[in-house]
C-alpha cells in the first residue's frame, strides 16, 4: 500500500509555471502506475496525465505544455506544468494503481492523495 501526498500547488498569472510533486510514504511505488487527475467546481475530476516506468499518457488539454516524470530514489513524481491558462485551475490529485497499464478511468486508481489547490489567474 502506498500514500500519495501532493505538493507545489499555489495561484499562478496565466503564462506562468508551477511544479506538482507526489511523494509516496510506506511502500515503494516505482512498479505504480502513477496519474494526476485534476477537479474543478461542479466538473467531474478528469485525467491529466500518467506515468509507469517511462511510459507517459497525457490529456490532449495539457499536451505540450504539462510533463510528468520521476525519481523513483526519491519516491517521488513530478508534474512540470508550463504557458498555464485559467481553465488549467482545479484540485489537482496524486493518484497510484497497483495493475499494469496507464488509464485514464479515475475509478481505476486505488490510492489518492488529498490534492493541491491550483488557482491560474487571467
Amino acid at each position: 500500500q502506498v500514500q500519495p501526498v501532493e505538493s507545489g500547488g499555489g495561484l499562478v498569472q496565466a503564462g506562468g509555471s508551477l511544479r506538482l510533486s507526489c511523494a509516496a510514504s510506506g511502500r515503494t511505488f516505482s512498479s505504480y502506475v502513477i496519474g494526476w487527475f485534476r477537479q474543478a467546481p461542479g466538473k467531474e475530476r478528469e485525467f491529466v496525465a500518467g506515468i509507469r516506468w517511462s511510459s507517459t499518457l497525457y490529456a490532449d488539454s495539457v499536451k505540450g505544455r504539462f510533463t510528468i516524470s520521476r525519481d523513483n530514489a526519491r519516491n517521488t513524481v513530478f508534474l512540470q506544468m508550463n504557458s498555464l491558462k485559467p481553465e488549467d485551475t482545479a484540485v489537482y490529485y496524486c493518484a497510484a494503481r497497483g495493475r499494469a497499464g496507464i488509464t485514464y478511468g479515475a475509478n481505476e486508481y486505488d490510492y489518492w492523495g488529498q490534492g493541491t489547490q491550483v488557482t491560474v489567474s487571467s
